[in-house]
């Protein structure tokens, strides 16, 4: 198995070390030129050794089958069916000198990339429209509409790029210690209140984590923003609540809500809080004692520190589809089999978050931790090829956990969560549910 272990354990830092004995079982591996099974192992395992230690539990057990499915949607519909995950102008496209994807599922993002295209919205007229433009041109064309796209670039291209120069020289894990409080020993996680700014996908991924194993989080969204094939999968055990933070009013109640809170997640752009009046000196100056954790697409150095991203987008931009598609002789970009990128950043994000309690709980450290797409895919890339050469056996009904899970949008079964820490595994105290429908207060 690759040794992604021991590079996450580096990148969490060496204080409050773990000292749990950590077992893995499963064969098997994702279909991917990479070493994309590991990753989800050794990721989720990062995740349940800091939950352990922080719980005072002697071991980790993770099984390698369950976190290659929890890298992928978990939720199995009884009688009814998720929305597709994909606009439908979203997708690879072939230009007049290689290939650009498009992520269209947001309107706005849509509605920018039909406007740099000069198109109409089909299938047909935009498929059309980016064969006549050059990758690169047509990338920040579609960016300088405030849309998102990435042309593909190769491994050794986007080493050369700028913005992978920059991701390069980033730890997995970027520490700063902000502040100093009292040490309070922690003793469980059910106090812990959690504040989640996060959407699509490695940040929910994260607190849902988090709110199985006992935190309370509390998720605000835009008043205008969807996400209906995400919400059964990642609101798992959290309340969501809408706020707009550019009114007046609104971002009063979310600042209450902050000085209240233990953790802030947030997964907006590099500068995005900064314009809504509340960048990092206005946050810490409202809680000064709150840990901060925090993702980014394309890192944070470089040309691209506030550019839109998605995995898709990164994979993209990084070399993954490339090698895939080299490696399978395909005729077409191959990503990976899962938004592997998002899963594995989620997890490590979990951690940060359980580490820096932990650090606070001992030695009344407050800490903040930087993560980023990009750097999560130099992760994977620089491990090499995989090494396991026997694929995963198809899913079966074993593989679910044996109950059935209520929803509003009706019954489903779930994927038996692939992690147990001295057997004890996640509990979450609210069934998932659509955004925006509780109040912005704290339980």
């Amino acid at each position: 198995m690759t040794d992604f272990a021991s590079t996450i354990a580096a990148a969490l830092g060496s204080s409050m070390p773990v000292d749990v004995t950590s077992t893995r079982h499963g064969v098997g591996h994702l279909p991917s030129v990479y070493a994309v099974t590991d990753l989800a192992t050794a990721s989720i395992e990062a995740a349940g050794r800091e939950i352990a230690a922080l719980r005072g539990a002697q071991s980790t057990d993770v099984d390698r089958r369950l976190a290659s499915f929890w890298f992928d949607m978990t939720l199995r519909p009884q009688g009814w069916e998720l929305p597709s995950i994909w606009d439908d102008l979203a997708g690879d496209y072939a230009t007049s000198d290689g290939w650009i994807r498009l992520h269209t599922n947001a309107p706005q993002h849509r509605a920018a990339a039909l406007r740099a295209l000069g198109c109409e919205g089909t299938k047909d007229a935009v498929t059309n429209a980016v064969a006549k433009r050059q990758k690169t041109e047509l990338e920040s064309a579609i960016v300088a509409q405030n849309g998102c796209a990435a042309a593909m670039l190769t491994e050794g291209e986007w080493a050369a790029h700028p913005q992978g120069k920059a991701v390069l020289s980033e730890p997995l894990i970027a520490w700063e210690t902000t502040g100093q409080t009292s040490p309070a020993p922690l003793k469980s996680m059910e106090n812990v209140r959690i504040l989640d700014l996060t959407r699509i996908l490695a940040g929910p991924v994260a607190t849902r984590f988090l709110a199985g194993f006992g935190a309370e989080v509390l998720r605000i969204d835009p008043l205008d923003w969807e996400e209906p094939a995400a919400e059964p999968e990642v609101t798992l055990g959290k309340r969501c609540a809408g706020l707009d933070l550019r009114d007046t009013s609104d971002r009063k109640r979310f600042q209450t809500l902050l000085a209240q809170a233990d953790v802030l997640v947030h997964g907006y752009r590099a500068d995005a809080l900064e314009g809504l009046g509340l960048g990092s000196g206005t946050r810490a100056a409202i809680n000064p004692n709150c840990i901060d954790v925090c993702l980014n697409a394309y890192g944070w150095s470089g040309p691209w520190t506030n550019r839109r991203g998605f995995d898709s987008l990164v994979q993209m931009s990084a070399g993954i589809a490339a090698s895939g598609m080299l490696t399978a002789n395909a005729s077409r970009p191959k990503p990976l089999p899962v938004q592997a990128l998002d899963h594995a950043t989620g997890y490590l994000m979990a951690a940060a978050v359980l580490r820096g309690l932990r650090v606070r709980a001992a030695t009344g450290e407050v800490m903040t931790a930087k993560l980023s797409l990009a750097r999560t895919a130099r992760l994977l890339v620089d491990a090499g090829p995989r090494n396991d050469a026997e694929m995963l056996a198809p899913e079966t009904l074993t593989d679910c956990a044996p109950y059935i899970e209520q929803t509003v949008w009706g019954p489903s079964q779930r994927i038996t969560f692939p992690l147990s820490a001295s057997g004890i595994t996640p509990h979450w105290r609210y069934p998932a549910g659509p955004l925006k429908t509780e109040e912005p207060v704290w339980t």
